[in-house]
């Protein structure tokens, strides 16, 4: 069994010092401390750790540093970790890739064969290997050592045929690299406090959060058409306050003089829009949600998409058609300014965020997620905002119906292994669902996950979320969304400038200004959107100090209205590893009118 005795720095200082390694005073703190954790994390005793390492080091050359002893951890002591599994589970007389109906059927023909033996057998010998075990339910040894091993039922990789690790993330040469910097300072220092002083909980609004699974479709068309009237009615509001527009006028009546007319942009057929098919549905109260088609020759510069509530002026001579002369845009909601009671200095938090899927598409091992789990160890952040899908209704062996196993008790595994696996670390874990999620409901807004009960002593650092959601993290507000918003408002814009736009910006900007985590009307046809409890919870309540927002499209961190928006990317693309983001954030201890932004400093980072 292995040692499971707390390890002092003390200790292995003193097992160094054997070895005649002596330690720099401004280092001893960390090495001594990094070899503690490794310790811990591998049930190694004082004079295992410092074997390990020179052995290691005495084979490559390498100096006694933290990030060597990272080398360390990632070329030894992991793959042996591994290797005593895999030596483990082949000692077993079942491999750790049956399934239950497999096992079941092998059960059943080991009790046909005994029964054949004790029809051979003596009366005698029948009768006294029968009262070995309960006449009722007769159990044999092979039986007995299938239910002891937990690799079989604990294991993700146990309910896929193929458990073969993916040879392409295996080989990949890039770990580790930054590929994109946000506010970046010479010295940051990457990493956490692993959670101790981190606050997580929802930004409440008026209306209560979405914390359960609720009755969803059969929606009526008119229960439709009065959201839509409504967010038209709100945001026409605010643009109307915000650019002193007196009143507005009937989208259909004929005027020869320049009106201002509120509505919704929508395309005069099903196609895709485009410059010539742009129609304007305005609102009840001015036009009764009458139509009219829009020429936008007269705008040099325009950004518009299916369902973007607008203000127009322009000249419709005839009540056929607006001649559009100006455009204005909506305007983004405030920022959150906490209380002067709620403002205290925790100091610098780290987020980590990561966008599934968490394991390659050719295999089901979970290998990225393992790596990411080795990370939050190493880095303790302080919290992790892990974003679905967990098990993607897009994976291969998902879509060809290989797994052994039903899809909620894969993904329990996966959270199982999450959990358990980053309960050193100390870091607050957010779980935010995906509509890619094969066992969660396909439903937008999607309620949080809850078909997995945390332990007791993890149930403080667990919180499942709704997509989208609102947090707030030590007075810093996070707008989360897993919905590849990008991907889907980026096929419907059209837009027209004279120099050059960047439109990841211009989709960004369209968010924050129609206050709506998803803007997009008619949707994108994999969402399937509930427009009661969209109006609900789908709105902003306020403008995000950081807007997460994961899409297929490449990453990127940008400032956008003040708002930083941060795309970490996927984990897994393909066969190959992806990226995932890192974040430090720190709420300013003081109220002041000119507002900074709390995020300090940003990356995103390959797996």
């Amino acid at each position: 069994m292995a040692p499971s005795l707390r390890v002092s720095a003390a200790a292995i200082a003193q097992e160094l010092q054997t070895f005649g390694l002596e330690l720099e005073e401004e280092e001893k703190e960390a090495l001594l401390e990094r070899m503690v954790d490794l310790c811990s994390m591998y049930r190694l005793k004082d004079d295992d750790i410092v074997n390990e390492w020179i052995a290691f080091s005495t084979t490559k050359g390498l100096s006694l540093t933290v990030d060597n002893l990272n080398l360390l951890e990632h070329e030894v002591l992991s793959k042996k970790v591994a290797k005593t599994h895999q030596t483990s589970a082949k000692k077993t007389q079942h491999s750790g890739t049956l399934d239950f109906s497999a096992l079941q059927d092998l059960i059943d023909v080991e009790a046909e064969e005994e029964n054949l033996l004790d029809s051979y057998t003596t009366p005698a010998k029948s009768s006294q290997k029968r009262c070995l075990s309960t006449p009722e339910n007769p159990q044999s040894k092979r039986v007995l050592s299938v239910s002891q091993s937990p690799h079989i039922l604990f294991s993700p990789s146990s309910f896929s045929p193929s458990a073969t690790p993916s040879q392409k993330y295996s080989s990949r040469s890039n770990r580790g690299e930054v590929v994109t910097s946000f506010n970046m300072v010479q010295g940051t220092s990457w990493s956490g406090r692993g959670g101790q002083s981190a606050d997580v909980k929802l930004f409440v609004s008026a209306e209560e959060p979405l914390t359960k699974t609720y009755k969803f479709m059969f929606q009526k068309l008119l229960d439709i058409r009065e959201v839509l009237s409504c967010k038209i009615e709100e945001l026409g509001c605010a643009l109307k306050d915000h650019f002193d527009i007196e009143e507005f006028a009937s989208v259909s009546l004929p005027a020869q003089e320049s009106v201002t007319v509120l509505g919704q942009i929508g395309c005069d057929s099903n196609g895709k829009l485009n410059s010539k098919s742009v129609i304007l549905e305005g609102d009840q109260e001015h036009s009764s949600g009458m139509q009219v088609p829009v020429d936008l020759s007269e705008l040099k510069e325009y950004s518009l998409f299916p369902g973007q509530v607008v203000v127009m002026e322009g000249i419709n001579s005839t009540g056929g058609k607006l001649i559009v002369s100006k455009l204005y845009e909506g305007v983004p909601l405030p920022f959150y300014k906490p209380t002067a009671e709620a403002l205290e200095d925790s100091g610098p938090q780290m987020v980590l965020v990561a966008c599934g899927p968490y394991t390659t598409s050719d295999s089901i091992a979970y290998e990225p997620l393992r790596d990411l789990i080795d990370i939050i160890n190493r880095d303790k952040p302080d919290i992790c905002i892990l974003l679905g899908p967990f098990l993607d209704a897009k994976h291969e062996q998902v879509e060809t119906c290989q797994l052994t196993a039903p899809f909620e008790e894969v993904f329990k595994q996966c959270l199982k292994m999450i959990i358990e696996g980053t309960r050193n670390s100390g870091s607050q874990l957010v779980f935010v669902p995906s509509v890619r999620d094969v066992h969660q409901e396909c439903v937008y807004p999607q309620p949080p996950f809850s078909c997995y009960e945390p332990l007791r002593d993890d149930k403080q650092r667990v919180h499942f979320m709704s997509d989208p959601c609102t947090l707030n993290i030590n007075n810093v507000v996070f707008g989360v969304t897993t919905t590849d918003l990008l991907f889907h408002m980026g096929a419907e814009e059209i837009s027209s400038f004279s120099g050059a736009s960047d439109r990841f910006s211009r989709i960004l900007k369209h968010v924050l200004t129609q206050r709506s985590y998803y803007p997009l009307y008619p949707s994108a046809e994999e969402m399937n959107i509930d427009y009661d409890s969209f109006y609900q919870y789908a709105q902003m309540p306020v403008t995000p100090d950081i807007f997460i927002v994961p899409s297929e499209l490449r990453y990127f961190i940008k400032d956008v209205l003040g708002c930083v928006c941060i795309n970490p990317g996927r984990l897994t693309k393909g066969q190959v590893g992806g990226t995932y983001g890192r974040l430090l954030i720190r709420c300013e201890t003081v109220c002041r009118d000119d507002r900074k932004n709390p995020c300090i400093s940003a990356q995103v980072v390959r797996i």
